[in-house]
């Protein structure tokens, strides 16, 4: 008789077999930007609380950074782990890069790889999309993007799907990228658009920021875009432009002004410099936030009479919800 030590151990069919891949292509194919708010607000109605999802883990290494992002949830769990090279860029690479593992809730089975930049992409503005939804004036029509990025693309997508946008304002510091955004939004999109450069505090980009129901902040930025008197009462403001507490988009005036809707309370005052650099002025304390995106869907709570801000820091929960979203349509189209 054969000892079972001996024996080579025999591959599970599914890991047996070609892990599929889902591009960025495929990604957006089989989750629209509209389905990726469905799908994260079915999530949170169904339970899933964001303060119970695992913080992102970052390593240090010679080229850069190495950033890990756990979850697990109902019948998945999953990890995105995500590169960030600064000086990819001058070697025509790109200075973020990712890939997704989804795995089997139960087994914890491989199931599929994604691509995760692509992943980042469509979920950030689903999410801030998901927070306008419920928190920005339902007549709200002219957004002003900071940005010219991927975020910028999806944000002006994604707000537009949620709310009758009509006008859209980008302000760029590269004047040729905030003018190729703008041609975006009117052609892809069917918005009238225009392009500011984010040079100082012009008397245009202060019109603008004054003038804008909806402002999606979608930059590197580690200091205030602008001044934070500038937003009116009812606009509503989205930051995620950074996860890092000694940098933000907004500032003290505007945090203190506004309802503060974070994702979770937990990784907001671990990685949200928007507010963590307020409470350390003493401007703000950790009761200003008004609540966490669970609670504002929920209709746990009620706008002031001030501006509106969303700050996201991006959770690992939201790339899961996504993913198995993806792999899902995935699964039913190849069976």
């Amino acid at each position: 008789m054969t000892d079972d030590l001996t024996m080579e151990p025999q591959p599970h069919p599914a890991v047996a077999s070609a892990l599929p891949y889902l591009d960025a292509g495929t990604l957006r194919r089989l989750v629209p930007m509209s389905r990726a708010v469905d799908v994260l607000e079915e999530a949170l109605r169904g339970g899933l609380d964001p303060e119970d999802t695992p913080l992102r883990t970052a390593a240090d290494l010679p080229g850069g950074q190495l950033l890990l992002m756990p979850a697990a949830a109902g019948r998945y769990a999953g990890v995105k782990a995500v590169t960030v090279a600064p000086g990819n860029p001058g070697r025509g690479l790109p200075r973020i890069q990712g890939t997704y593992l989804l795995f089997d809730g139960g087994t914890l089975t491989p199931l599929a790889a994604l691509d995760g930049v692509a992943l980042t992409s469509l979920r950030t503005p689903a999410v801030s999309a998901l927070a306008v939804r419920h928190l920005a004036e339902p007549d709200a029509r002219e957004l002003l993007v900071f940005g010219t990025g991927p975020q910028a693309y999806g944000h002006a997508e994604a707000l537009a799907a949620v709310r009758p946008v009509r006008g859209v304002t980008v302000a760029g510091r590269d004047p040729g990228r905030a003018e190729a955004l703008a041609a975006h939004c009117r052609s892809a999109l069917g918005l009238r658009a225009r392009a500011l450069p984010l040079t100082g505090d012009g008397p245009e980009l202060r019109a603008a920021v004054s003038r804008a129901d909806l402002i999606a902040c979608c930059t590197t930025a580690r200091l205030p875009l602008f001044s934070g008197a500038l937003p009116r009462d009812g606009a509503t403001v989205v930051a995620v432009g950074s996860h890092e507490p000694d940098a933000r988009e907004l500032d003290d005036d505007l945090v203190a002004r506004s309802t503060v809707v974070v994702e979770a309370r937990s990784s907001a005052l671990a990685e949200a410099g928007d507010v963590i650099v307020p409470i350390g002025h003493g401007t703000i304390t950790t009761g200003h936030l008004a609540g966490n995106l669970a609670e504002l869907i929920a209709g746990r709570l009620t706008p002031g009479s001030g501006p509106r801000v969303f700050k996201s820091t991006g959770m690992a929960w939201e790339d899961l919800v996504v993913a198995a979203a993806a792999y899902e349509a995935w699964d039913v189209g190849s069976g």
